[in-house]
């Protein structure tokens, strides 16, 4: 498919490179404008923010997964809320080196970028934006007391291969930024546009990170399209192999219960297919999850036939 204009027309490269530049631009001023900062802008020592594990807010909401198991709905109703905040604890610190990945990526990416770049300033912008974040999500780490690893070990020892691509194949990168930041994206909207009583303190973190997100998807996704038609054919092949094995990668560590949690829970292995199985509603929420970023990857040619049946095998694909 071939990007088109309001008017109707094909895209040139210029016009391209001019959309890009004219966003990147716009995205810089709206972080002058519009940003936070994880100390002055969260109240952490309201006494409503404050966090008991025993708190109802914290139980799983129904479409999780696990929270549709009679596993779980049989535990009793301290153990279901801690749960809940082990679970949210564990996905803030995956959250939080997840993003020290993607800052130093920036960083090796922004290294090289000539004098008069616009994305250099903008990629600064975001790798503040990222930092403040991180402080963020390390803070409630720190006020729940519950022990977490974060990313699996495997995932942490590839971390500087991910760094690397940001050199060497900077458009593969931005596809690992996606399948970061999308899911998350999409279970925080969904979240805050439930009528669930959320946490105070939750709810305001999650909402300042999707604002700053929205900026920080919009940059990768305006990268891809302007970049990957200028790529080599051998270089979109490999995209096209490589892609859907990073996004469901991703998609499963945002998504599924972290291994220490099972273990720590005691969560039987039989209640773990039922709740994240091939047909359950987990599985779906992952595909749906990774909607815009698939939806991107089609519009730009990175979906061919091999790469299609690779998909579907790592049940990521989604016909609709």
């Amino acid at each position: 498919m071939t990007a088109t204009a309001l008017d109707g027309q094909p895209l040139d490269e210029e016009q391209h490179d001019d959309r890009f530049t004219e966003l990147l631009r716009r995205l810089s001023r709206q972080s002058v404008v519009k940003h936070f900062d994880a100390y002055a802008d969260v109240d952490w020592d309201h006494p409503d923010n404050a966090i008991d594990p025993r708190d109802p807010r914290w139980e799983l909401d129904s479409g999780n997964g696990l929270a549709d198991t009679d596993w779980y709905r049989s535990l009793p109703a301290e153990t279901r809320a801690r749960i809940g905040l082990h679970g949210i604890t564990s996905n803030m610190k995956a959250g939080l080196q997840f993003e020290n990945v993607l800052k130093r990526g920036l960083l090796e990416y922004a290294f090289r970028l000539p004098d008069g770049s616009p994305e250099f300033r903008y990629v600064y912008h975001e790798v503040i934006e990222e930092a403040q974040h991180s402080l963020m999500f390390q803070e409630f780490v720190n006020r729940t007391g519950l022990e977490t690893p974060g990313l699996p070990w495997e995932l942490r020892l590839g971390s500087r291969n991910v760094v690397g691509l940001a050199r060497r194949f900077p458009a593969l990168f931005f596809v690992f930024v996606l399948g970061g930041e999308d899911p998350i994206d999409h279970v925080q909207r969904t979240v805050l546009r439930s009528d669930k009583d959320i946490h105070p303190l939750l709810e305001r973190i999650m909402r300042i990170h999707v604002t700053e997100e929205a900026r920080h998807l919009s940059f990768a996704r305006s990268y891809l399209r302007t970049n990957v038609p200028k790529l080599a054919s051998w270089r979109r092949r490999a995209m096209a192999m490589q892609a859907p094995l990073v996004l469901a990668t991703e998609a499963s560590v945002m998504l599924r219960p972290p291994r220490h949690l099972v273990r720590t829970y005691g969560v039987p292995d039989a209640v773990l297919r039922e709740a994240y199985g091939p047909g359950s509603p987990a599985r779906q929420n992952a595909k749906d999850s990774l909607r815009k970023v698939r939806n991107l990857l089609v519009e730009l040619d990175l979906v061919t036939q091999p790469a299609k049946r690779l998909w579907r095998r790592l049940g990521i694909w989604d016909e609709a």
